[in-house]
This record gives C-alpha cells, sequence and structure tokens, in this order.
C-alpha cells in the first residue's frame, strides 16, 4: 500500500479553512497565448462597434468575449470548441429570453420567470464544468437582456453576443501556441497534454517508497484526466481523421498500461532505482519533438509490477512506431444519466439555491428600479448578474466567494473612477477594455482578481455604451448581493445539506465496486486476465507477460478484457477525483455548513485505497493469476472500512456490493 506521509504536529492552519482559502492563490507560468487572445478579443471588438456605429452591440459582443475568456483554459482546441461554445449559445438564449421578458412581463411576472430559469440553470449546472459555466452564461445573459436598455432587438442582441464568443473561440482556434510549433500546431494542446502524462508516470516512479507518492499519484490522475479531455473534444467524425492525431491517440493509449503498472509499484511501497523513469521520460520527450522513442532501459523483471512495466514501456514504444490507436477509454454518459445528475439530490440543492438567490436579487433589484432609486438610468442587472457568480460553488466556498467577489468590486471600481477621471472619450476607454482583456486569463488565478478586472471591463463597456459612471451604486450593489447570497447559502433547504458532494461520493464508490468486480472477475478458478482459451497465460521465457498486439494496436494482450478494465479505471479515478474536489470545497465553508459534509474525506481515502489496491490486483493477476494473501486481506479490510463509513456519512441509496461469486472468489483460501 501507500505509505503515509509524515505531517509534523506544527504544520497545522494558523487561520480558519474558510479564510486561508480566500487568500490562496493558483501559481503557474504566464498563459501568453491566452493573454495575446484577451488582447484581441472585447478591445477590438468594441473598436470595430464604433467604427460601425453599433455601439450597443459592440457593448454586447465585448462582454460575450470576456466571459468567453474567463473559460479559455489551457488544453486542445478540439476540446475549446466545447467549452467557449456551449456557454456562449447559453448565454445568447439568456440574453433573448431576458430582453423580451423585460419588455413584455411586469416586475411580479419576471422575477418569477427569471427565478424557474435559475432553478433550470442550477440543475443543469450539477452535470459537469462545462455544464456550469453554461448555466452561468445563461443567467447572467437573462439579467443583462432584462436590465440593460439597448435599442436593438433580442434576435440582434443574441446574434452580437455570439459573435463575440465566436470571435474569440475562432482566434483560439486560429492562433499557434507560442513555443509548441513542433509538427501540426493545430495539436499542441494535445501533445503536451500526452506529454505531461509521461511525465507524471515518471516523478510518481521517482516517488515510490516515499511521502510524496499518494501526492503524484493524484498528479497522475489529473494529467490522465487532462489529456483525456484534450483528445476527446467534439468531432464531426466517429474516429481521428489525420495521421498525427491517430499518433496522439495511440500514443496516450500506451501510458495506461505504464500508469497502471506505476500505480502497483506505487501500492508495494519499496523504492526504486532511478532508472525506472528513464523509460517514461524518454516517452514524454519523443512526445513533445514527434520523434520516434529512440533506446529505452534494459529491462528489469525482478516483481510482477516491474514486469509490467517493461512490457508497458515495449508496447509503447511499438505503438509510437505505428500510432494507429483511437481508444480513449472514455465512458459516455447517455441523456438519463445527465437527467440523473441534473435533477437528483445535488442538482435539486443547487438548483434550488441558485433559483433563491438570483430569484431574490432580481426582486431587490425591481424594487429598488421601480422606486426610481436609479434615477434615469435602469441598470438594475448588476445585482442579480452579481448574484450568480456568488452562488456557484464552483468558483470556491461561501464565504470566500463573498469576500473575495466583495475585495475585488470595491479595487475595480476604485481603479476605474480614477481611470474615468483622465482618460479621454472614448478612445481611452477602447484601450483600457484591450488591457483588461489581455489581464483576465491572469487574473483567473485568485477570484478578487478577478472581480477587479471584470469590474473595470463592463464599467468602461457601459459607460462608452452611454451610461454616467457608476462605481458607488457597482459596490452597493455588490455588497447587497453578498449579504443576499449569504444568507440563502444558510438557509435551511427541503433537499439534504451536502447532496452534491454525497452525490459525486456516491459515483465514485460504485465506479470503484465496477472497477473491482471487474478485475476479481479474473480471480476465480478460471482463465485468468490474459489467458488464452486453454487456459494457459501468455507469458515469456522469464516468466513475464508477453504484449500481444490488438486490433488496432493500442491494447496489451487480453485486449477487450484490458481496454474495458482501463475504462473502468479511468472512471473510477476520475468520479474520485471530482469527488476530491467537492469535499475540499465544503470543507473550506463556514462550520454551520461544513459540519453537514464531515466525514466524507475520509470514505474519500478509504475509495482512493481502494482503488490503488485494485489497480495492484490487476497488475498481480496478469502477472501470476492468483491474488496473494496480502492482497485478498487488504481488500477486504478496505471494503469493511468503506461500509461503515459510507453508513455514517449516509451516502444516497443502497451501498454498491458486490456480485456473490465474486466475494465468494475474494474470500476463498488459495
Amino acid at each position: 500500500m501507500f505509505p503515509r506521509p509524515h505531517i509534523p504536529a506544527r504544520a497545522h492552519a494558523v487561520l480558519p479553512p474558510w479564510l486561508s482559502h480566500a487568500l490562496r492563490t493558483q501559481r503557474g507560468p504566464v498563459p501568453w497565448s491566452a493573454v495575446t487572445r484577451g488582447a484581441l478579443s472585447a478591445g477590438p471588438l468594441l473598436l470595430a462597434a464604433l467604427l460601425a456605429g453599433q455601439i450597443s452591440l459592440g457593448v454586447v459582443a465585448a462582454i460575450a468575449a470576456m466571459l468567453a475568456g474567463i473559460n479559455d483554459r489551457p488544453g486542445s482546441r478540439r476540446a475549446s470548441v466545447k467549452r467557449l461554445g456551449a456557454p456562449a449559445f447559453a448565454g445568447a438564449a439568456g440574453l433573448f429570453a431576458g430582453t423580451y421578458g423585460g419588455e413584455q412581463l411586469e416586475a411580479v411576472a419576471l422575477t418569477a420567470v427569471l427565478t424557474g430559469l435559475g432553478l433550470l440553470a442550477g440543475g443543469m449546472s450539477a452535470i459537469g464544468p462545462v455544464a456550469s459555466a453554461a448555466g452561468t452564461q445563461l443567467l447572467v445573459g437573462a439579467a443583462v437582456g432584462a436590465g440593460m436598455p439597448l435599442p436593438e432587438e433580442g434576435w440582434a442582441r443574441a446574434l452580437a453576443y455570439l459573435a463575440g464568443a465566436g470571435w474569440l473561440l475562432a482566434l483560439r482556434l486560429a492562433l499557434p501556441t507560442p513555443g509548441a510549433l513542433t509538427g501540426d500546431f493545430r495539436f499542441d494542446g494535445e501533445r503536451d497534454a500526452v506529454a505531461r502524462v509521461y511525465d507524471a508516470v515518471a516523478e510518481l516512479l521517482d516517488t515510490v517508497g516515499t511521502g510524496r507518492a499518494v501526492e503524484r499519484r493524484a498528479a497522475l490522475t489529473a494529467a490522465l484526466d487532462h489529456a483525456q479531455d484534450a483528445l476527446a473534444g467534439p468531432r464531426l467524425r466517429r474516429r481521428a481523421g489525420s495521421a498525427v492525431e491517430r499518433r496522439l491517440h495511440a500514443q496516450y493509449a500506451a501510458a495506461l498500461p505504464l500508469a497502471e503498472a506505476a500505480t502497483a509499484l506505487a501500492w508495494t511501497g519499496e523504492p526504486l532505482s532511478q532508472r525506472a523513469s528513464l523509460g517514461p521520460r524518454r516517452l514524454a520527450d519523443a512526445v513533445r519533438q514527434n520523434t520516434h522513442t529512440g533506446p529505452l532501459p534494459a529491462p528489469s523483471r525482478s516483481a510482477p509490477a516491474l514486469r509490467a512495466l517493461d512490457d508497458a514501456l515495449l508496447h509503447a514504444a511499438d505503438a509510437f512506431d505505428q500510432g494507429r490507436g483511437s481508444d480513449l477509454h472514455t465512458r459516455r454518459r447517455g441523456a438519463r444519466d445527465l437527467l440523473r445528475a441534473a435533477f437528483g439530490a445535488g442538482g435539486r440543492e443547487y438548483g434550488l439555491r441558485v433559483a433563491l438567490s438570483f430569484g431574490v436579487a432580481v426582486a431587490v433589484a425591481q424594487a429598488l428600479y421601480h422606486s426610481h432609486e436609479y434615477g434615469r438610468h435602469p441598470h438594475w442587472y448588476w445585482l442579480p448578474a452579481t448574484a450568480v457568480f456568488l452562488v456557484k460553488p464552483d468558483l470556491g466556498p461561501l464565504v470566500s466567494r463573498v469576500l473575495c467577489r466583495a475585495a475585488g468590486t470595491v479595487l475595480g471600481a476604485l481603479l476605474f473612477a480614477g481611470f474615468a477621471a483622465v482618460l479621454p472619450r472614448p478612445e481611452g476607454l477602447v484601450a483600457l477594455v484591450a488591457v483588461c482583456g489581455a489581464l483576465i486569463p491572469v487574473a483567473t488565478r485568485h477570484f478578487a482578481a478577478q472581480t477587479a478586472v471584470a469590474t473595470v471591463l463592463v464599467l468602461a463597456l457601459v459607460m462608452v455604451g452611454g451610461e454616467p459612471q457608476a462605481s458607488v451604486s457597482r459596490i452597493v450593489e455588490t455588497l447587497l448581493a453578498c449579504v443576499i447570497v449569504l444568507i440563502v447559502g444558510h438557509l435551511p433547504m427541503p433537499a439534504e445539506r451536502g447532496g452534491q458532494v454525497r452525490a459525486q461520493l456516491a459515483a465514485a464508490a460504485a465506479a470503484a465496486h465496477a472497477y473491482l468486480a471487474h478485475v476479481l472477475a479474473g480471480a476465480g478458478e478460471g482463465p485468468a486476465l490474459g489467458a488464452s482459451k486453454d487456459g494457459s497465460a501468455h507469458r515469456g521465457s522469464d516468466g513475464g507477460s508477453a504484449p500481444r498486439d490488438s486490433d488496432d494496436g493500442s491494447l496489451l494482450g487480453g485486449s477487450d478484457d484490458r481496454s474495458v478494465r482501463w475504462t473502468l479505471r479511468r472512471e473510477a479515478y476520475r468520479t474520485l477525483a471530482e469527488a476530491r474536489t467537492a469535499i475540499a470545497l465544503a470543507a473550506h465553508e463556514l462550520p454551520a455548513l461544513a459540519r453537514h459534509t464531515q466525514g466524507t474525506d475520509e470514505v474519500a481515502a478509504v475509495l482512493e485505497r481502494l482503488v490503488d489496491t485494485t489497480t495492484a490486483c490487476a497488475v498481480h493477476l496478469d502477472d501470476a493469476g492468483r491474488l496473494t494473501t496480502r492482497h485478498r486481506n487488504r481488500l477486504t479490510e478496505l471494503l469493511g472500512e468503506l461500509a461503515v463509513g459510507s453508513a455514517r456519512v449516509g451516502l444516497p441509496g443502497p451501498a454498491p456490493s458486490l456480485p456473490p461469486a465474486t466475494r465468494a472468489n475474494l474470500s476463498a483460501p488459495r
């Protein structure tokens, strides 16, 4: 098993979790390509609109480009189509609906409609990150459409919104990434993602037997998830169309057995020589430089996991040369799965909270607007739009979001007030919009910084559109939205608290059980995994498993079985990582909210050890055909811990169980 890392007693957090999260900042190199795209998006769009005499449509297009820039993250061009395109269509739909709703409906009816829209957007946000971004833009677009005074019809606003987001997407697809011009630059995102997988395998092998192995295994999972997403973007054809893309698919598939063997070696906890990581590092260099692998280290076949590692290296060298793989080992989510996520316990809790926060913000904004609190310039959309960002849990814990949003808005409004006093109009404001667009990719590392930049950008846009300087009112409305979301966030709800966390943890548990049941299906008296029809295992002269080519050259021996196994393994680790993220965010809430998910981190830790042990069992079964006493005892122990922990935290539905035959194989003496 993985050795437990040693944590000094004095290494405890000095600040409470809810405050320490608000001060945490992401680190990394400056994404210069995203900065370039940001500089070329909102500012030039606004300038073109000014020259064409369509200022209001230019403001809408620039807002869409800004929101798309927030979603412009590292990855492949193919994946960016979905990441940027789906939220843009949702935002355009919200803008269209909000425009006609604001024109045709009275205050009470409009509030009811927008509240219902919040319920829909909140439920769909529980599906995943892209759906969450789409839900955000749907509600922001609806608020802007209903509250921003523009002369154009709703359909024209929606088209301008799509044009603004589409312009940034076109830049993302057309511009090459600096420093990544090896081969066909269209696939530089995929190439970098696959290379990082091999780097992560090498780093895990380097830390086997140390306290950093758990951290490195989690980093390997993140690298595999990122590569899988980068390669599995939307496409017109079912399979990869170019030789370059097929080669990248083969290189990704060849990394799966390497990751499996590295995880099994980390589970044993026995340190390895530095030579073990040389092969994966050379494969990473080959991916980045788009070259052949070259010579690989001599094999060391003294243990089952080492034999599996050497076999995977040999297979990878062959896959790099042939490049015929296409299977990404992903499990497609059907309409039923999406509906279950949106309308399940997590989706209902999320939807109710978003709907109530958004609806109350709209009602308060409408009351202030009809009481003429805003004077001649109705811009009540800021209050509900701010509430949308504050109520989104994927942007951080509730108190952290509120603190960062308030601080960022105050800073941004004060900065804009200073800029507005000295900059010429409109050319100075257009330049300010371009600078803010360039800063957004860097500012996304901290929610307060992102809020400050976005505040300056939006205030500049609305001033170009004809509204007066409104920094003070923006600060007041933001603080009011903070109060609304804080109150709503702590209200009792019909749905169970922590429903989204428990739903994701239950999905991780189900995926782990499915993976374990599949692996243990080869632990009975019948043929082992990778065995021939007559029951004899495929092994080389030295006792190691000999690789066999599958139909597409992307898999090792027992291609059908291992293809399913790797798909189940990827699903188990991916769902576990998602549950871990949700649990970590919930743990940084105020104690009144954090207590509802207490104990879920312990269950996730047991699940993590169970999946790691299952991987070690799979590698050993490939080599020996039978589990050792250590493997069986460890599995039995972990399953017992998981049953107790699941009952303690109250996972929804019955706990997944293994088939009777599998349980008998696990407990039978050997």
